[in-house]
């Protein structure tokens, strides 16, 4: 392969720029600050949603659609929600276009095809989804409504980068109501539960899940609950929300229900999400300097298999032979992929399979179909090993098991590695610039003091950790009495 990627431990944005690139999951559009998701990206975010799809429709949601187009005056009536989202928003104001009188071939906005209301691109869907619950309530036998979409969203970012942050994005957005506050409080946490689970078990991350401060929530939440993660360079990455809105959008949009009794009361909500970020989790918790690593889960190709032979009926013989495998492995659900080009050396092949993360790559030659072996190289530790061709079926199958719990063992040890607990604010620093990670520390509850933090070290509370134990002690900033740690990180 002639691709280079940067070294990650020289330039760790470059790399993982690079390896975007590099490896054809993602490039820049024409247009500034999107992207493009190529298929082999496009295959991995696929996995990803038919594993969430199933996850939420287990727990009694369903899918829906709603427009793209948000009228301003809908996007206003949520006050804290319009303001936190303002600065984001794209604007439609025309609808048609018309030829330039002087310049021909050039299109000029028409300036009497102007929009009655002018229409927001959805950086969030609340206001339109809660506008249309209003017709869609009148009783607590209308409750819950549990509803998901898969959708695209706008939010006008100036500093971006594939994946992590683009101005358009891919996403799931849930927007759940019910009849009382306690049941939207479990639905939240559920959600949250969803999301560790899918991190963890899929794409071999840990995460803390958490709640945010005030001054982190998400706008028009009363609360925010978070599942944050730790990237290879120590910082951290908000993997998923589930927030909890009270009856703020029920309000805003007049959505009351009738009890039992007859009586009226505003809806409870929760909105929750997870994008096409955590395709940048991925690649940064697990990826090398040779390219991608892929956790078999969420692999796309799971297995490649690699013949090398001289000429056509050297390729016969190997490809005959070879199939009884690939049918076995496929009846156990293991996606193959028999890489029989002939436009390419063995060589290519094998650098190739590896740039791209597939997590088994398997090289048979006719030597190797004679002596009833194959050999198998696994690419999270880049280690082979040849084998009986008889063993190879339940080998494999153990084998992505065991690169799955390496991958997430690994980041864990890495977690755990990175998480230091400091009593001052000078160790507070020296930690930030030297080791990196999640800082555990006092915080004395004001938002002073948490803007004065950021200020001064670029670092943020990431989340209050669920079930915190409570301790005595005094703000690493103020001096002033706390009673619990939170997590502080540099962050994506």
């Amino acid at each position: 392969m002639s691709k280079v990627i940067t070294p990650r431990e020289q330039d760790y944005s470059k790399w993982y720029n690079d390896l975007v690139v590099e490896a054809d999951l993602a490039d820049h559009s024409a247009v500034r600050g999107c992207m493009v998701i190529k298929p082999g990206g496009y295959a991995i975010w696929e996995k990803m949603q038919q594993v969430l799809d199933r996850m939420f429709k287990d727990t009694g949601h369903v899918n829906a659609y709603f427009p793209i187009f948000i009228p301003k005056s809908l996007f206003e009536a949520e006050e804290k929600n319009a303001e936190g989202f303002a600065k984001e928003c794209a604007v439609v104001t025309h609808y048609r276009l018309k030829s330039s009188p002087t310049d021909k071939g050039k299109l000029i906005v028409d300036p009497e095809a102007k929009l009655e209301e002018e229409l927001i691109v959805r950086p969030t869907s609340e206001a339109i989804i809660w506008n249309t619950y209003r017709n869609w309530i009148q009783s607590y036998r209308d409750l819950p409504i549990l509803v998901n979409q898969w959708a695209n969203v706008v939010r006008w970012e100036m500093r971006t980068r594939l994946f992590l942050r683009t101005a358009e994005f891919l996403w799931q957005e849930g927007h759940t109501a019910h009849a009382s506050r306690e049941e939207a409080i479990e639905e939240t946490k559920k959600m949250l539960d969803v999301y560790a689970d899918f991190v963890e078990n899929y794409m071999a991350v840990p995460v803390i899940k958490g709640v945010k401060t005030p001054n982190e929530r998400f706008a028009g939440a009363d609360d925010t609950y978070c599942i944050e993660a730790l990237m290879q360079d120590g910082k951290a990455l908000q993997a998923g929300t589930s927030h909890f809105l009270g009856q703020n959008f029920a309000k805003a949009f007049d959505v009351k229900f009738a009890d039992k009794s007859g009586k009226l009361d505003y809806v409870w909500a929760t909105s929750w999400g997870v994008s096409t970020r955590l395709m940048g989790a991925l690649i940064m918790s697990h990826s090398d300097n040779n390219g991608l690593v892929i956790p078999p889960r969420l692999a796309p190709t799971q297995v490649v298999i690699v013949p090398i032979y001289k000429g056509e009926e050297g390729l016969k013989t190997i490809s005959d032979a070879i199939q009884p495998f690939i049918k076995a492995l496929r009846a156990k659900n293991i996606s193959v992929k028999f890489d029989d080009r002939d436009t390419q050396r063995p060589g290519f092949k094998f650098a190739e399979h590896e740039l791209k993360g597939i997590p088994v790559r398997i090289g048979i030659g006719e030597r190797d179909l004679a002596n009833g072996t194959i050999e198998v190289a696994r690419r999270d530790n880049l280690t082979k090993e040849v084998i009986q061709l008889t063993d190879a079926e339940a080998y494999i199958e153990k084998l992505l098991q065991d690169i799955q719990e390496n991958l997430f063992q690994r980041s864990s040890d890495r977690m755990k590695n990175l998480t230091t607990e400091v009593n001052s604010f000078d160790e507070f620093q020296k930690v930030l610039d030297e080791k990196t990670g999640f800082v555990s520390a006092h915080w004395d509850g004001t938002p002073e003091t948490e803007e004065k933090i950021k200020e001064l070290t670029k670092a943020t509370i990431r989340c209050i950790p669920l079930n915190n134990k409570q301790e005595d002690g005094i703000c690493v900033y103020s001096g002033k009495p706390s009673k619990q740690r939170v997590l502080f990180a540099r962050a994506y």
